[in-house]
């Protein structure tokens, strides 16, 4: 006899493991979903039941009780479409990921101008055209002033705040 005889067929029941897959991945989808406020949900065209689903599910601790919601929010969810949930999400998390390359980067800019000093100060002059050169190199002077005291790091941070303040006003060519 064949497998197609006793019904087993591979197109004619449903792949358990993907199904487990899709269930887990709206899972986190869902998860993700009550970091956002009622507000931007109903923005995205989420209907009012489906908002007040993940509102309860955000108003429980972490702990069994909010895993069992938060399974029975999925259910709950299972027929609709969260696609533009997921866009907007994933393109919040890009964002997100942007400005902390750029804070990075920044952090990177001030500790090496702290470091190395004037030596990088040509350097600093390429990123940034439009730097007061003599603005940097004093706002330099007290942040190594303040390192080598020992004294907290307030001129690191106004030199900190002055690299994001030319960072923000420098136009990024496409």
């Amino acid at each position: 006899m064949s497998d197609s005889e006793f019904g087993n067929e591979t197109g004619g029941r449903p792949n358990k493991t993907q199904q487990k897959r899709e269930i887990s991945a709206r899972t986190a989808l869902v998860e993700r979903m009550t970091g956002l406020s009622d507000r931007q949900l109903a923005s995205l065209g989420l209907d009012g039941a489906a908002v007040a689903e993940i509102a309860r599910v955000r108003a429980i601790r972490p702990s069994g009780a909010r895993k069992r919601q938060l399974k029975f929010c999925v259910r709950q969810l299972q027929g609709a479409d969260l696609s533009q949930v997921e866009l907007y999400l994933d393109d919040q998390q890009s964002q997100q990921v942007a400005f902390n390359q750029a804070f990075h980067h920044l952090e990177r800019w001030r500790d090496r101008l702290i470091e190395e000093g004037d030596a990088a100060l040509g350097d600093a002059l390429a990123e940034w055209p439009g730097l007061d050169r003599q603005q940097l190199r004093q706002l330099v002077r007290e942040a190594r002033r303040e390192r080598d005291q020992g004294k907290p790091r307030g001129a690191g941070r106004k030199l900190f705040r002055y690299l994001r303040s030319l960072d923000e006003n420098s136009v990024i060519p496409d």
